[in-house]
């Protein structure tokens, strides 16, 4: 039997099934306690308050900041038949008085309000009047001074609660909240004995792209070009930069609208609907735009300038693909972003202890820009969460772009800043290295220098390309003042005497597939007459993917619909008859034989998914003996030369040549460097030897799936320990730390509330490091693992910490 929550789930939203973390928070505010969910962006918050909400008796108010998502939530809830109802500044006294009189006569179930409005004395005479059972705070890291974005009239939430006759339960939600920050919510919103969730910050579907070289301009257009198709934001860090875009976007044909804090609200509020209503396909915008915008076709997001904090980077990223379809996220930088940056901290912030905060947080973004590991794990580390492997869908772990090696053109550069004795800017440098005969190259002598003239073959805007990218990837210092000066450092020295090669990757904007789906063409057009009909947005009457899902299943019944995710009683009777009808004529006049309906969804699964791929045992057996040997020869462990995942793949790949072995998962230019020749020979000749014929296919974007193994390592690693493994076994099996298996444990627990496996935690630890751990947690906390290491001898070791945390915090 249903519980009532999945049956009000399948019943208004059309979905089977609850998303990860959704069920036990919907549980816990249904015993009646106050909680707290950290969610990432598209993660479905809105449902873990809004169930509740249509089963508790009373009124739920929900606190956002975010006026366009009041609209798009109640448009959607009343979309459903829910009585939801909203007040902001965005309505008239007239309609104000409206939604008062529904609260008063109890047609209102749930109400959308902003936080200013909790010092009207006029809501406040209606509200204390009203059984209220819920308030839910949307983006609650608002609350906090250490957060990203925080707001002063969140402070007066704590006096409205006290205010009531009787207090609700307090629900907490928000997508980026570090431990600091969970712990300012949980005390400034005064949480009772609060459940805290966090469901993981980890959005899969997200290809983050980082590139520190080339044009900008140039990457920006080319990529807007190959995907005229698709919907997207592009962000800029001045309202300025969001002006120049946006002009030239259009002055070249391209369907673009704007929003930034200088733009009128008028003008603001039209443009914001245009790209909501798919009028205009991209929005150019500062940080002032997005926050609570649930448009859920958004395919790429791009960063113009880097954004001042990892918080701020990753919600904004974290509007692409809220339908769960893949969507890429670029952030195009140069070293001038962080000086732009620093000039905007100084500029807005006056407290001294929130500037010294947010100068922090911006040298932890530029660490994330210039880091060379996986930049997935590197976010989701810094909010805490454990990641112990490469993400292969970020620019880092797929190595994407052309290596190319620029060393001679690097050491002219530097040979030349060296002869300008440190002491001048990027301008006058270009002036010399392009041998201009401007008066002051001419004053300060330096047409006499050796390297006076000698890139003349760069124009003005590659020269100045090329030296940014060498800043930004730290062979050029820059000393700051009111005119920057360049200078050299210990990389620079390196390339000058040979001793570094500097290698460049060149990013080419691929041109992408359009998608030739004739019925999706057609239904997504019924979506748009519905949507005007019903003035609302057309994700509102269905999203992208439950569009794409029926152009693939072709559902011609109510039985059928039904079973389309995002389709629900209410949604069916209201649109379900028109969309069968046109599917019914498109099958009809296409003459598509339904047998082969099962056939079609399968290749659509295999091209856009993942890449199915079955090892060779035997070529699997002789490629981890070469591992082994190189693992000796290195004086290392085998897994550090190269993974059992990797070498699975190459098994039943067959990779060639060294160009298709970079297209292996996990294997970049320094594995290439150390084993790429030796395996291709291996593999060449193990073709040659059983006289195989290989077809070989680019693996893309894509996920590899080998041996139809589709479970995560954290998934596998958790059946093993059911199936009675030891941690030893499974560290031997998928290769994985056992620090990194206890951490997968951890999250288990938080999940699921309790595991029945054994885990021998006392065999990875003695007393008197068990002693010292503890003690440390109980000064620091136990969340943070790297923080409780550096509070330790450096012998304990990250396994024994977390198996301490887990017998003492966790298993007790």
């Amino acid at each position: 039997m249903k519980s009532k929550e999945l049956s009000l789930l399948e019943k208004y939203y059309g979905y089977k099934s609850f998303r990860k973390g959704q069920e036990n928070i919907i549980s816990t505010i249904l015993e009646g306690n106050d909680t707290l969910a950290i969610m990432p962006t598209g993660g479905g918050k809105s449902i873990c308050y809004q169930i509740p909400a249509l089963i508790f008796k009373g009124l739920t108010i929900v606190i956002s900041p975010l006026i366009s998502l009041m609209k798009d939530q109640v448009d959607s809830l009343k979309d459903m038949g829910i009585q939801g109802e909203f007040i902001n500044s965005s309505i008239s006294g007239i309609e104000e008085n409206n939604v008062i009189e529904n609260i008063k006569n109890g047609k209102c179930k749930i109400l959308y309000i902003a936080p200013e409005r909790l010092e009207s004395l006029n809501f406040l005479n209606v509200i204390s009047e009203c059984d209220i059972s819920q308030i839910a705070i949307d983006e609650a890291h608002c609350i906090s001074q250490w957060g990203h974005d925080f707001r002063t009239s969140y402070t007066k939430i704590v006096g409205f609660i006290k205010l009531l006759k009787n207090r609700p339960i307090i629900t907490a939600f928000t997508a980026t909240a570090s431990e600091e920050v969970r712990e300012d919510i949980i005390k400034l919103l005064n949480l009772n004995n609060a459940k805290v969730f966090i469901t993981g910050f980890d959005r899969e579907n997200l290809f983050i792209n980082v590139i520190k070289s080339g044009d900008k301009k140039n990457y920006l257009y080319n990529y807007i070009n190959n995907n005229k198709e698709s919907s997207g934001i592009i962000y800029a860090a001045t309202r300025k930069e969001v002006d120049k875009i946006y002009e030239e976007l259009n002055y070249n044909g391209f369907s673009a609208t704007k929003y930034h804090a200088g733009l009128s609200e008028k003008d603001r509020n039209k443009n914001q609907e245009d790209f909501i209503y798919d009028k205009s396909g991209i929005m150019v915008a500062t940080n002032a735009f997005g926050m609570g915008i649930d448009k859920p076709n958004i395919r790429f997001v791009v960063h113009y300038n880097m954004p001042k904090n990892i918080e701020g980077y990753y919600q904004e990223i974290g509007r692409a693909g809220r339908d769960g379809d893949k969507s890429e996220c670029i952030l195009l930088f140069s070293p001038q972003d962080v000086q732009i940056q620093k000039y905007l901290i100084e500029q807005s912030i006056e407290n001294f202890e929130r500037k010294n905060n947010q100068y922090r947080k911006l040298n932890e973004m530029t660490d994330f820009v210039y880091t060379n590991e996986c930049y997935r794990k590197y976010i989701l580390d810094y909010f805490g969460e454990n990641y112990g492997h490469e993400c292969e869908n970020c620019s880092n772990c797929l190595n994407e772009g052309e290596l190319v090696d620029k060393t001679i053109d690097a050491q002219k550069v530097l040979s030349c800043i060296y002869r300008m004795k440190n002491k001048f800017g990027t301008g006058m440098l270009m002036d010399v290295l392009r041998g201009s005969k401007n008066k002051k190259v001419l004053q300060f002598k330096f047409n006499e220098l050796s390297t006076y003239g000698i890139m003349k073959d760069y124009s003005n805007e590659e020269l100045k390309n090329f030296i940014n990218t060498l800043i930004s990837h730290r062979y050029i210092s820059v000393v700051n003042g009111t005119y920057p000066v360049l200078g050299l450092n210990q990389n620079s020295m390196k390339v000058l005497k040979s001793q570094e090669k500097v290698i460049f990757k060149e990013f080419k904007v691929e041109k992408k597939a359009k998608e030739d789906n004739k019925l999706y063409s057609i239904l997504k057009e019924i979506r748009r007459e519905f949507s005007i009909e019903n003035g609302v947005p057309p994700y509102v009457i269905f999203g992208d993917a439950t569009l794409k899902e029926m152009s693939a299943k072709y559902p011609m019944n109510k039985e059928d619909m039904l079973n389309i995710s995002g389709v629900g009683e209410i949604k069916y009777k209201k649109y379900g008859e028109r969309f069968e009808s046109e599917i019914k004529k498109f099958v009809k006049d296409n003459n598509i034989e339904l047998s082969d309906k099962t056939k079609k969804q399968e290749e659509i699964k295999m091209e856009n998914i993942h890449l199915e791929v079955n090892s060779d045992e035997k070529l699997f057996d002789r490629l981890d003996s070469l591992r082994n040997e190189i693992a000796k020869k290195e004086n290392t462990i085998p897994k550090m030369i190269m993974s059992k995942k990797s070498l699975k793949e190459i098994s039943g790949r067959y990779p060639r040549t060294i160009d298709q072995l970079k297209d292996i998962s996990g294997v970049g230019p320094k594995k290439i460097e150390l084993c790429g020749e030796k395996l291709i020979f291996t593999v060449n000749d193990y073709i040659l030897e059983n006289h195989i014929e290989v077809t070989w296919i680019n693996r893309k974007k894509r996920n590899v799936i080998i041996d139809g193994e589709h479970r995560e390592d954290n998934e596998i690693a958790i059946d093993m320990l059911k199936e009675g493994k030891k941690l030893s076994e499974i560290f031997e099996e998928i290769e994985i730390s056992i620090s990194t298996i206890l951490g997968y444990v951890t999250d288990y627990i938080k999940e699921f509330g309790e595991i029945n496996f054994n885990l021998n935690l006392e065999d990875l630890y003695n007393k008197e490091e068990e002693v010292q751990i503890i003690d440390v947690c109980e000064k620091i906390g136990y969340e943070k693992i790297s923080a409780i290491k550096k509070q330790l001898p450096s012998f304990i070791k990250y396994e024994s910490i977390r198996a301490v945390i887990l017998k003492k915090y966790y298993l007790n």
